[in-house]
């Protein structure tokens, strides 16, 4: 019998970059409840930024409540680990006259709002941490303006509309096992609400890798 090749554990795959600032997130989230001191913050956020495996992560946020930090998790075929739970950072966002703005590690909800009156909105949930699996982005552009940058994997379902207005149905997909299913939904009057998806910074990063490996091994042959 052909011996099976020994299965990994996958607390000892590598974290990313994305990985470590959800970490850092929480960790900050905590310091601002009162759970950590400052001294504590300073130090676990250094342990976050030498971590290198979902392993070497867990248990810097092991003692805080409702934190769902990356660990062993489904890896999407874009290369991006996802580690759904953990509690909100923000549910709505308004630009009236002004604008909004949601990008970084920030903690998606089920449903999040956005509203833009004779203002304008950016949502970017490239690197952000999704507390669940399903969300729902609930969008109204009144004379205004809403852009919704969305993960490249990501399963997207858009039925908003637009009226004298445009409300863009082209990031429309499947997404990739594992990945976080989008709905977008809401109406643009007299404004408009583009959805598109992009790489995240670290996906980037490991695609550059990627060429410069695929370069190097051209070049021996």
């Amino acid at each position: 019998m052909t011996n099976l090749p020994e299965k990994r554990d996958p607390r000892e795959l590598r974290a990313s970059d994305s990985d470590r600032d959800r970490v850092a997130a929480i960790l900050r989230e905590a310091a601002g409840d009162g759970r950590l001191s400052l001294d504590e913050l300073d130090e676990r956020l250094s342990a976050v930024y030498v971590a290198k495996t979902y392993a070497d992560l867990e248990p810097i946020t092991s003692d805080l409540p409702d934190t769902d930090a990356p660990a062993p998790s489904p890896v999407s075929s874009g290369g991006t680990a996802y580690g759904f739970g953990g509690t909100p950072t923000s549910k709505l966002g308004i630009g009236i006259l002004g604008g909004f703005s949601r990008k970084g590690p920030w903690g998606v909800p089920r449903t999040f709002t956005s509203i833009a009156l004779m203002g304008g909105g950016e949502l970017d949930l490239r690197d952000a941490r999704f507390t669940e699996r399903e969300v729902t982005i609930r969008t109204f552009a009144v004379m205004g303006g809403v852009s919704i940058i969305l993960p490249e994997d990501a399963e997207v379902h858009v039925t908003g509309i637009g009226i004298m207005g445009g409300f863009d149905h082209q990031a429309i997909g499947p997404g990739a096992p594992g990945a976080p299913r989008i709905h977008v939904k809401g109406f643009a009057f007299w404004g408009g609400v583009a959805a598109e998806r992009k790489a995240s910074k670290s996906r980037r990063k490991q695609l550059k890798a990627e060429r410069r490996r695929e370069e190097r091994d051209g070049e021996i042959e």
